[in-house]
């Protein structure tokens, strides 16, 4: 499966997501129902996943914690908060580069409609 197949499936499943609970819960918990509901789907995800940065060749065990990884093709920032600042789509970038991963999904569940919520971030996709 392509990273824009595995997107469109995350993003229908925050979507219906999003109808059931709306905005305002925590950033977990709509980290804890999106794992679910792409397990569900039938894929491998990983959740919380430790990503390592090499600094000057040194390994640092641990750089930075993904919320989730799909199908180690897609990695998911989750956010739950009033305004996307141009720092998270960054931070999403950056993410991308440290894993070699092409697609990041960045979703703020507390927007009123999903669709504003959902940013698109590629490296070299």
């Amino acid at each position: 499966m392509t990273e824009n197949e595995l997107s469109k499936i995350i993003v229908d499943s925050c979507y219906k997501i999003h109808v059931e609970l709306g905005p305002g819960l925590f950033e977990s918990v709509y980290e804890e129902i999106l794992n679910y509901e792409l397990i569900q789907n039938g894929l491998f995800v990983k959740r919380q996943q430790a990503v390592p940065v090499n600094w000057r060749g040194i390994p640092m065990e641990m750089g930075f914690r993904a919320d989730l990884i799909v199908e180690n093709k897609v990695l998911i920032e989750i956010k739950s908060i009033e305004t996307i600042a141009p720092v998270h789509h960054k931070q999403v970038l950056t993410y991308l580069k440290l894993t070699g991963l092409k697609l990041g999904l960045l979703v703020n569940f507390n927007e009123n409609l999903i669709k504003n919520g959902v940013s698109r971030i590629v490296n070299n996709l």
